[in-house]
């Protein structure tokens, strides 16, 4: 199937399973959002000069495909999404970025505003944090409209904008900056 099939020329486009809707639906919102976010992270990725942060994003970047999956599937084809071995977004996920916080979190760490740019993986993590931000809103728009049964997404992404803000601070300690 060629990606330039003209399917979407009506302002619609598939889910998963065949479902179309339109593409200003709060699923395509929420799913968009959420695409810009692993995309920001990848350029993070790219400018990071650690592999321990490389890793970090990678894997954080493997669970947005997982939750991607999820949002691009409507509620009542779920079952059939589980069915084919596909996973959900669970606690365990959201366990697993509160590990990661665990590593970098200080007691002293401010948690207050930051001016993003002091090197480029910072700034990076920075953007992403921003729109981990947006995907948070546009997904708590899809709960409110009922469209979303489960509310564990909400929660891994809150923790994941905590986590961004945690490891921009740590890319800019181990570059030699502020930190702040």
């Amino acid at each position: 199937m060629s990606v330039a099939s003209g399917s979407g020329d009506q302002g619609t486009t598939g889910l998963m399973y065949g479902r179309r809707v339109p593409k200003c639906h709060p699923r395509v919102e929420a799913l968009g959002a959420v695409d810009e976010l692993n995309t920001a992270l990848g350029v993070a990725r790219a400018a990071a000069q650690d592999n321990w942060l490389r890793e970090a994003i990678r894997a954080i970047q493997l669970d947005l495909v997982r939750l991607m999956g999820e949002l691009a599937t409507d509620p009542a084809d779920l079952p059939r999404y589980v069915g084919d071995g596909f996973q959900l977004v669970t606690p365990e996920l959201t366990a697993k970025l509160d590990r990661l916080a665990a590593q970098f979190e200080r007691p002293d760490a401010s948690k207050g505003w930051t001016i993003p740019g002091e090197n480029p993986a910072a700034a990076a993590l920075e953007a992403a944090r921003a729109i981990c931000r947006r995907a948070e809103r546009r997904v708590c728009a899809l709960q409110a409209a009922n469209e979303l049964p489960n509310a564990q997404i909400i929660a891994f992404l809150n923790r994941l904008g905590q986590v961004l803000w945690l490891l921009a601070r740590q890319a800019e300690a181990q570059a030699g900056g502020s930190a702040q």
